[in-house]
């Protein structure tokens, strides 16, 4: 399960306001229980933005990985909850590549849902991180 700080700071990344290598950074620190905890939370954010599996080549393109990496062969069956999750399960050398394909998975949905939800007020990762304000209020609301 994925804290609050963590929960903004990936949909600061799907607003394009961070890039990928803080992830990476923090990534490398935890340990392989937590990697994996870790990517199961992605996981939740990605199919809470409703992926779609055309989003699939796009993520892969958008991660820079190369397509005949495992965790790109195992995502293209598709963005089913029970295909991600096999990805959380490869092994320890192949998790941050894992992550950052999911990053990049993510942050296509997200952007699409971003668009239609902007601004929701029942759905605080869809409201502009970019203002502080707006941060310290989701942090008082719901941290």
């Amino acid at each position: 399960m994925l804290g609050i700080i963590d929960q903004i700071f990936i949909n600061k990344y799907g607003q394009d306001l961070v890039n990928i290598d803080p992830f990476k950074i923090l990534f490398s620190n935890f340990n392989i229980e937590n990697k994996r905890d870790y990517l199961e939370g992605i996981i939740s954010l990605i199919i809470q933005s409703k992926p779609q599996n055309e989003d699939i080549e796009p993520a892969i393109k958008a991660s820079g990985l190369r397509p005949t990496f495992t965790p790109c062969v195992l995502l293209k069956k598709g963005v089913a909850n029970h295909n991600l999750i096999k990805l959380i399960n490869l092994p320890d050398f192949e998790l941050e590549k894992t992550l950052v394909l999911l990053m990049s998975l993510f942050k296509i949905g997200y952007k699409r849902r971003f668009i239609e939800e902007k601004n929701n007020p029942d759905k605080w990762w869809y409201w502009d991180l970019s203002d502080r304000n707006i941060e310290d209020k989701i942090l008082k609301n719901y941290g």
